[in-house]
């Protein structure tokens, strides 16, 4: 892993802990407070993740390639969410309801570990799909 991925990856990471913590804090509400089955809760819970967690990577992660096409972010935010967002939404659905319903384990253990078993996944689609660094244009 060159140095310049390996910072992007902490960085990647450092956002989503705080990430963690959004998705946790809502998936408690979501449950406890409003009610939602664990499904929609998590559901719920994983799309807040997400959006932290995109606005972070446009900010912090990815400031770099994202600052020279800030008109791009539309576009942006469109792939994280049907890249990371389909990845962490149907992998956290799965994974808890495996965790949850048929192992039996804590609400929020299983979706510690559903969060971790899909976060790699997710670096990569980000690094060489939703933030690629644009490729210049050859000269004819």
């Amino acid at each position: 892993m060159s140095n310049n991925c390996l910072t992007r990856w902490l960085r990647f990471n450092a956002a989503g802990l705080v990430g963690v913590v959004v998705q946790l804090a809502a998936l408690a509400t979501f449950t406890h407070i409003a009610g939602f089955s664990t499904l929609a809760a998590t559901a719920c819970a994983v799309e807040a993740a997400i959006l932290h967690n995109f606005i972070w990577h446009e900010r912090y992660t990815w400031a770099d390639r994202t600052r020279a096409a800030p008109q791009l972010a539309l576009s942006r935010l469109l792939r994280f969410n049907l890249s990371n967002g389909a990845v962490s939404l149907l992998g956290n659905l799965v994974l808890m309801k495996l965790l949850v319903d048929d192992a039996r384990l804590p609400l929020l253990l299983a979706n510690l570990i559903a969060i971790v078993l899909c976060s790699t996944f997710n670096f990569v689609i980000s690094e060489y799909v939703v933030f690629a660094p644009k490729l210049p244009n050859p000269t004819p």
